[in-house]
C-alpha cells in the first residue's frame, strides 16, 4: 500500500479542484463547431469499424491489441521498464502482423474503396446485388433439391447478428452458388445435417446448431429440421428455408410462422419480399405473399 500512496500522492497533493475546473472551462470555450464536427466523425468511423469487426474473428484479436495497449500505458505510468521496453520494441513488428492478421477485413475495405463505394463503408446498407445473388442460388438449389429429397435448412441473417449459432458451425465465408449449396447438402457430405448461415449475401458458416421450437401447436410430422427453422424464426427476424428430406417439400419459416408445399418461384417472391430492402412487388405480388402467409405456423 505504501508504494501506491508514494506514486499517487504527489498527484493528489498537487491537484486544486478549482484551478482544473477553470482551465476545463477555458479549454471548452475555445473548441469551435468544427472541432465538434471533427469529433463526431472520427467517432462515427470508429463505430463504423467496429461494427464491421463484429462477428468476426479480427474482433477478438482487436480486443487483444487493446489489452496490450493498455497494458503498455499501465507500465509506463508505472514506471516498468523491461516491459514498456519489450512492448515498444514489439511495435514495430506489430504493423506487419497487423496486416496479416486483418488481411480479409483490409481487402474488403480497399475492394469497396476501389469500387468507390465509400459511402458503404460508413453508413450502413444492405447490398441489393449480393442479396439477389444470393436468393438466385438457393431458388436453384432448392428447386434441384425438391426433386432429389435432399434436406436443407439455409438462415438468412437480417438486423440480428447470429454470432452464438455462427460459433456452434464450421467457417465458409465464400460467395452463395447453386453447386455450393448442393455440395454442402449432399448427405455425404459432414455438414449437411447442420443450418448454412447466409450473412450479407455470402454463405458465413454451415454445420450449425439452431434451437428446437417450443411450440406445440406444430404438425406433428415435422421433423427436426423444420422444427429448428421456427425455433429460429422465433428467437431472431432472420428467414428460413427448408426442404423436407421425406418429401421433397419447399417452405418458409419467418416470425415463429411456417409456410410449407412452396413453389420455386413463391419462394423467390417471399425472399425478394424480405430480404432486398429496395424490393417494391406490385399488388398482385402483396397479395399473393399476404395469401401465402394467411393460415399461420405449421399448416
Amino acid at each position: 500500500m505504501e508504494v501506491f500512496q508514494n506514486f499517487f500522492d504527489p498527484t493528489f497533493q498537487n491537484f486544486d479542484l478549482r484551478t482544473s475546473l477553470e482551465n476545463s472551462m477555458i479549454a471548452l470555450q475555445t473548441v469551435g463547431i468544427m472541432d465538434v464536427i471533427d469529433i463526431l466523425i472520427v467517432s462515427y468511423i470508429i463505430y463504423r469499424l467496429m461494427k464491421l469487426l463484429k462477428d468476426t474473428s479480427a474482433a477478438r484479436l482487436a480486443k487483444g491489441v487493446i489489452w496490450l495497449l493498455l497494458i503498455f500505458l499501465v507500465a509506463s505510468v508505472a514506471g516498468l521498464t523491461t516491459i514498456s521496453f519489450i512492448l515498444r520494441s514489439s511495435l514495430g513488428i506489430g504493423v506487419t502482423a497487423a496486416i496479416v492478421i486483418f488481411q480479409p477485413e483490409l481487402r474488403r475495405l480497399l475492394e469497396q474503396l476501389g469500387k468507390g463505394n465509400i459511402s458503404g463503408l460508413l453508413i450502413s446498407a444492405d447490398d441489393p446485388d449480393a442479396a439477389e445473388a444470393a436468393i438466385d442460388a438457393t431458388v436453384k438449389a432448392c428447386s434441384d433439391m425438391s426433386k432429389t429429397k435432399t434436406g436443407v435448412l439455409i438462415v438468412f441473417e437480417r438486423k440480428e447478428r447470429l454470432g452464438e449459432i455462427v460459433a456452434t458451425g464450421t467457417t465458409v465465408d465464400a460467395e452463395p452458388s447453386a453447386e455450393l449449396l448442393k455440395n454442402i447438402f449432399f448427405k455425404n457430405s459432414p455438414l449437411h445435417d447442420g443450418a448454412l448461415i447466409i450473412r450479407d449475401g455470402r454463405i458465413c458458416a454451415a454445420g450449425c446448431v439452431l434451437p428446437l421450437s417450443g411450440n406445440q401447436n406444430l404438425s406433428r410430422d415435422l421433423g427436426t429440421r423444420h422444427r429448428a427453422a421456427v425455433g429460429m424464426s422465433e428467437s431472431s427476424d432472420s428467414v428460413l428455408v427448408v426442404v423436407s428430406e421425406e418429401t421433397g417439400a419447399i417452405s418458409v419459416a419467418i416470425g415463429g410462422m411456417l409456410k410449407r408445399h412452396l413453389s420455386p418461384e413463391v419462394l423467390r417472391k417471399v425472399l425478394e419480399s424480405e430480404l432486398i430492402a429496395d424490393n417494391k412487388p406490385d399488388k398482385k405480388g402483396i397479395s399473393a405473399l399476404r395469401n401465402i402467409w394467411k393460415g399461420g405456423a405449421g399448416k
